[in-house]
């Protein structure tokens, strides 16, 4: 029993915090998301080391993600324009830097900053980034790959109750970039890749169409829920259930079980 309630918990020293500690702490992307959606589960992680349920790769999403970044890498190299960016009229290039390699691998690298009044260092990998020629902005992009029916709708995509994290997402990306010195553009885009079904066969291939969902992003929220995060972090205790999270409904229910 021992044993099995060892394997639930964190053992890499790094990726558990000390309350009341001043010593620099990393906080990743999805971390970040995880305390806007649940503080009391990001503090039983972050904190206490418990470890959600691992879950399976998405390897059709991935092999579409290197898939686009070779292509985009051709034309990045080239300083010429991807076609997507012709088709809907932007005066855009890949984005060309030495770090790029880094900043898309969130493991061991990604974009990042620290903030210096709460000893945080908020990191996460992006997709892609593109450079705006006309505003000589940079462009947050997000790849996204799916299979639904019927074509794909800006208003619908973005006001979808589960892709509400993607904006979180971008809004924390375009955070970092501007923390890093960058002059980067409200407008980010989802690059959205859609799987087509309506073909009579497979042929060992499956064709999509590709949408470029136009996102604004706002990043009025994230310096004062980058506070709340650090006083929860100190916190000697856990933050109180939260009823709408399906986690702490679980974990809840499953003690009663006990009881």
């Amino acid at each position: 029993m021992k044993e099995l309630i060892k394997k639930g918990f964190r053992t890499r020293t790094t990726s558990i915090y000390t309350p009341g500690s001043n010593k620099v702490f990393k906080i990743s992307r999805s971390k970040f998301s995880s305390f806007a959606d649940c503080p009391r589960c990001f503090y039983l992680d972050r904190v206490k080391g418990l470890k959600e349920p691992s879950m399976p790769g998405w390897a059709l999403n991935t092999a579409v993600d290197d898939l686009l970044k070779k292509e985009f890498d051709a034309h990045r190299k080239a300083g010429t324009p991807h076609s997507i960016m012709t088709k809907y009229n932007l005066n855009f290039v890949p984005f060309k830097h030495k770090d790029m390699d880094t900043w898309r691998n969130s493991l061991s690298g990604g974009i990042s900053y620290e903030d210096k009044e709460t000893n945080l260092i908020i990191h996460g990998g992006v997709d892609d980034i593109w450079f705006n020629k006309d505003t000589e902005e940079l462009v947050v992009v997000d790849y996204k790959a799916q299979s639904k029916s019927g074509s794909v709708e800006t208003e619908a995509y973005l006001n979808d109750k589960y892709h509400q994290g993607y904006k979180r997402q971008m809004d924390i990306y375009v955070h970092i970039l501007r923390q890093m010195g960058f002059k980067v553009s409200n407008t980010t885009y989802f690059m959205v890749c859609n799987g087509d079904k309506d073909y009579d066969a497979f042929d060992a291939k499956i064709n999509f169409t590709i949408t470029l969902v136009p996102y604004l992003s706002d990043c009025s929220w994230i310096q004062n829920k980058i506070k709340e995060m650090k006083k929860v972090l100190d916190s000697k205790k856990p933050p109180n259930h939260n009823i709408d999270c399906e986690k702490c409904i679980y974990l809840e229910s499953y003690s009663s079980i006990r009881k």
